[in-house]
């Protein structure tokens, strides 16, 4: 019914503001000029936070397969029939069982190419495990799912972009998962998505050390001097401009990242709590290094306001433009590449 790019949209957890922010976004009807979004939930669920907001007039278009979509409306496929408790603010198995049912069928989809892009509404990690999800996180899912070797957790906001070298993986095993070779990786993603997802052109990277003042030359640690110097070398002799490595507290502090591009966090925490901090309405979750397109707010379930109507839908609406945003310039540059023209060397010969 029409050529508008189609975003699926997982609800994440049904006891969290996963609903309330997706429902919040689709009700402004300027959404619908630019996409045309599929919700994988339940109508019966919807209607449970559609009344905590008060949005009486609005509903759902219900569909079975995506091609059903109307491009005018806020789609619904309904992923199972059965009554749901729900009690908003409360982590239980309730809300894993649920959260999976519609990541499962929504990345079906995705995979499958009926659904253009994914954006993911937060989950819990804990209560969402079974034997289907034996996964940290939604990056490390998709990845599974995709057959994909690596991704990168990319935080993307105005003024700041930033990579993790680790993502979901405790402090104590940190250093042991740095490796010269991990660190390569994720730069070489980092570069890659930057040209074809944000048509930076010539990125310049900024890689963080990962103790204390960068190792301060080995008095504070080796993993400076053994694994991520060497790393930033190799990565510029392979042409990415990767410059570092830069003490994170430091860096942020004086503004440094305003002079890069991205930025390569080695942990979970060293990049996303200066990322929250600059950017925390705005910002979203990206997995880059993917044939698919995944995007998602930068905050989680959000137990302690769930069902008070207090959840903005700042970040999730970010998370559906960038997903836009990127879709379009990969098929742009798929377009530009698809039939380049034939060089014919001159000869001396003129007639």
């Amino acid at each position: 019914m029409s050529e508008k790019i189609k975003i699926g949209i997982s609800i994440g957890d049904v006891n969290g503001i996963g609903l309330e922010i997706i429902l919040k976004t689709l009700v402004d009807p300027s959404i619908y000029d630019y996409c045309t979004p599929i919700v994988y939930g339940t109508t019966k669920v919807a209607s449970f936070y559609r009344k905590t907001l008060s949005l009486g007039d609005f509903n759902f278009n219900v569909i079975n397969q995506p091609d059903q979509a109307n491009p005018k409306r806020a789609n619904m496929i309904n992923c199972w029939e059965e009554e749901v408790k729900i009690e908003p603010g409360v982590a239980n198995e309730i809300g894993g069982k649920y959260a999976f049912l519609s990541l499962d069928r929504a990345t079906n989809d995705l995979i499958a190419g009926n659904i253009d892009a994914l954006v993911t509404a937060p989950i819990n990690k804990h209560t969402i495990q079974n034997p289907d999800f034996d996964f940290p996180g939604h990056t490390e899912y998709i990845q599974h799912r995709t057959g994909s070797k690596d991704s990168l957790m990319f935080l993307i906001g105005e003024d700041l972009k930033v990579g993790v070298v680790t993502g979901h993986v405790p402090v104590a095993e940190i250093a042991n998962n740095i490796t010269k070779e991990v660190i390569l990786s994720k730069l070489e993603m980092m570069r890659d998505s930057l040209k074809k997802d944000f048509w930076v052109q010539k990125p310049k990277i900024a890689v963080l050390g990962l103790n204390p003042h960068a190792g301060d030359n080995g008095l504070i640690g080796q993993e400076e001097l053994e694994i991520i110097t060497p790393a930033i070398d190799e990565a510029q002799e392979k042409g990415i401009f990767a410059f570092g490595p830069y003490s994170a507290d430091g860096f942020f502090a004086t503004g440094a990242h305003l002079k890069f591009d991205a930025v390569l966090a080695m942990y979970h925490d060293q990049g996303l709590i200066p990322f929250k901090y600059i950017e925390f309405h705005n910002g979203i979750n990206f997995t880059a290094g993917l044939p698919v397109v995944r995007t998602s707010p930068d905050h989680g379930t959000g137990y302690d306001i769930a069902g008070k109507n207090q959840a903005s839908e700042s970040s999730f609406r970010e998370a559906m433009f960038s997903a836009i945003h990127i879709v379009k310039r990969r098929r742009e540059i798929a377009e530009l590449t698809s039939n380049p023209l034939k060089i014919n060397k001159l000869t001396k010969d003129r007639d």
